[in-house]
């Protein structure tokens, strides 16, 4: 395995193992300090956004999900209130030709309850989903091309967030998101 430094503190995973078959997905660590930082790499994340993207966002309460999801909608040009899906399930945002669709499973009991609000429906070709504890939908979801898991730092304040590709398309946004967030 082999492991470059990129600009700044991002670690790039440019290469697999090669002692076995089995291929890591490329990841990148961001250090966020404060909700601006974490709205800013919503944006960057935004830009870097593909057609019929799948991001699931991975953390603990508090950890800046929504957060992240705001400055995403936000650098797309959305002015109105961002809140977290919490309770309804799922928001959806038209932004110009572009429809971003914010899942919020943290409420779910059963995966089962997402064929009930039609999930199937939002996982389109132009949508852009963004899902919130997607580990409560397994199986009723469609694979992320990103994830992103959002990581307390003992000790200090501030998080990390650590974006993963998982896609063919995952390794292009990621490839983007590294570039503009050095920048």
């Amino acid at each position: 395995m082999v492991i470059c430094r990129g600009k700044g503190s991002s670690l790039i995973l440019e290469q697999v193992l090669t002692c076995s078959k089995m291929r890591l997905d490329p990841f990148s660590f961001f250090p966020i300090t404060n909700p601006v930082a974490m709205r800013k790499l919503g944006g960057v994340i935004a830009d870097a956004s593909e057609p019929s993207s799948v991001i699931y966002l991975q953390g603990d309460l508090g950890a800046g999900k929504t957060t992240l999801v705001r400055g995403f909608l936000r650098s797309l040009g959305y002015l109105g209130h961002v809140r977290s899906p919490t309770f309804n399930l799922f928001e959806v945002y038209q932004i110009k030709t572009k429809v971003i669709c914010h899942f919020d499973l943290y409420r779910l009991t059963n995966p089962e309850e997402l064929i009930y609000i039609g999930i199937s429906d939002y996982f389109t070709e132009k949508n852009i989903c963004l899902i919130e504890w997607p580990e409560h939908g397994k199986g009723f979801l469609q694979p992320a091309d990103l994830v992103c898991k959002f990581n307390f730092i003992p000790g200090k304040r501030g998080r990390d967030v650590e974006i993963i590709a998982t896609s063919s398309k995952g390794r292009r946004m990621l490839k983007k998101i590294i570039q503009k967030k050095d920048v």
